[in-house]
């Protein structure tokens, strides 16, 4: 990614944890297309390397996702996906390899990747659920008022805890874009 666009300074598996600044709009949407053009590492055999060097993400703080629209969204990453999709082709990668966007509520962030896996075996450690449906985790990312934040009344009383049983977990949404030959 164009490091000119780093506002953090903060470190992440690759690069940078993007923040949005006050033209948000414009420099998300741009991040966004640049992932296109980032290096590309397709390694069946090293999901680990292919994790590091092919996920991105991006954060914003309370307020700054307002300017941008669902569709704009959707479409700058339908972009990306029909770029790394040809470049894939290019290469001559035969095998499956999937483009995948999600949201991680917990971090606050919009994240994308890229592996050389199908969609029921992206490397997600809890239960997900692959979708064609991208607006819906745009949507849930734009619409998050205070990313990354927890509120008191959502989390867990400890001394009621025992009188409960386990909540039961929603599983992750995640966008999923064919992309490799085999796909």
């Amino acid at each position: 990614m164009n490091t000119s666009f780093d506002m953090s300074g903060q470190e992440s598996l690759r690069g940078t944890v993007h923040r949005m600044c006050p033209d948000t709009a414009v420099v998300l949407l741009t991040w966004i297309d640049e992932v296109a053009d980032e290096p590309l590492v397709l390694e069946p055999a090293d999901r680990r390397v292919e994790a590091e060097a092919n996920t991105w993400w991006w954060s914003a703080a309370e307020g700054e996702t307002t300017s941008l629209s669902v569709a704009e969204v959707v479409a700058a990453f339908e972009r990306t996906a029909a770029v790394i999709r040809e470049r894939i082709r290019e290469r001559a990668f035969a095998g499956v390899a999937t483009f995948y966007v999600w949201h991680d509520e917990q971090a606050g962030q919009l994240r994308c990747s890229t592996g050389s896996v199908s969609p029921d075996a992206l490397p997600f450690g809890g239960a997900y659920v692959a979708s064609d449906r991208l607006g819906p985790i745009v949507e849930r990312f734009l619409a998050d008022g205070e990313p990354g934040r927890l509120a008191w009344s959502d989390l867990d009383d400890v001394r009621s805890r025992s009188e409960r049983t386990e909540p039961e977990v929603t599983p992750l949404a995640v966008w999923v874009s064919g992309v490799g030959a085999s796909n």
